[in-house]
């Protein structure tokens, strides 16, 4: 018994945990495109017919995440250090902002310091009066609002630092080779980790670890049958195309030119 499944790793994680246990064979579906649901039509039954067409036939391989280990709790805990530091860069993009916008003798007292010496000096900052009751409001509300953004980012950090903390021993004990990587700090080995999942012998080659990470431009017969993809690692900064690579080289050779050589005559 083979089960096709949509969504393994989201809505279907508790069912994929449920047949999972009780040793069923499970396969990751892709979601139909637009154009075959078009066609097709959008249903739960439709749904699952296109499921199991799709694991029968072959198209369907990949195999996914089991969930039932330390790498999952490595997942769960980088879930809130992730969010932390999005709120902290927010946090610390708009202390920034209100010093620039600020009123001027507020914005020259704070200017020329650092980071982490303007967050010390915005924790610092005191207002004795109310902005409704003060003779410059624009004032009285910045030093509040300066004061409340430092004492955020500053409880943002130790919440990281706590995270961080928990994160090492965890990380350490999964994976201690990559670990011992020159490099290799807590961070990436925990990114790694959850790419590849409590079960790493989905993976069967370096070009489908390739793949699934979304740097390989194409798809070997090795790295077919290989797990699904992490959102984490596809959504990554993508660096620049370099134009020396097999694949830009083919878009390019494949692209109409549109200006003449030297020794061509102009229209």
């Amino acid at each position: 018994v083979v089960v096709g499944m949509e969504g393994s790793g989201v809505y279907g994680a508790g069912l994929a945990e449920f047949l999972q246990a009780r040793g069923v064979e499970l396969v990751e579906v892709d979601r139909p495109d637009r154009k075959t649901r078009r066609q097709r039509g959008k249903s739960d039954p439709i749904d699952a017919y296109a499921a199991a067409a799709a694991v029968l036939c072959g198209a369907a391989t990949g195999t996914p995440k089991t969930r039932d280990g330390r790498v999952e709790a490595i997942r769960t805990l980088r879930v809130a250090r992730r969010s932390a530091i999005k709120g902290r860069t927010q946090a610390i993009n708009q202390l920034k902002a209100l010093v620039l916008t600020g009123p001027a003798e507020l914005r020259q007292a704070l200017a020329g310091q650092s980071t982490r010496q303007l967050l010390a000096t915005c924790r610092r900052l005191r207002t004795t009066e109310r902005p409704i009751e003060a003779a410059d409001p624009i004032t009285a509300a910045t030093k509040l609002t300066l004061r409340r953004l430092a004492r955020r980012i500053a409880a943002l950090s130790e919440e990281i630092d706590e995270l961080d903390a928990e994160l090492r021993p965890l990380v350490t004990a999964t994976a201690p080779a990559l670990m011992a990587v020159y490099g290799v700090g807590t961070e990436v080995a925990a990114q790694l980790l959850t790419i590849a999942g409590d079960n790493p012998d989905r993976l069967r080659s370096e070009a489908a670890f390739a793949q699934l990470c979304g740097t390989h431009h194409y798809r070997p017969a090795a790295a077919a049958p290989s797990g699904t993809g992490s959102t984490a690692a596809v959504t990554g900064t993508p660096t620049s195309r370099c134009t020396s690579s097999p694949w830009s080289g083919s878009l390019l050779t494949n692209r109409p030119r549109t200006t003449p050589r030297a020794d061509e005559p102009k229209a």
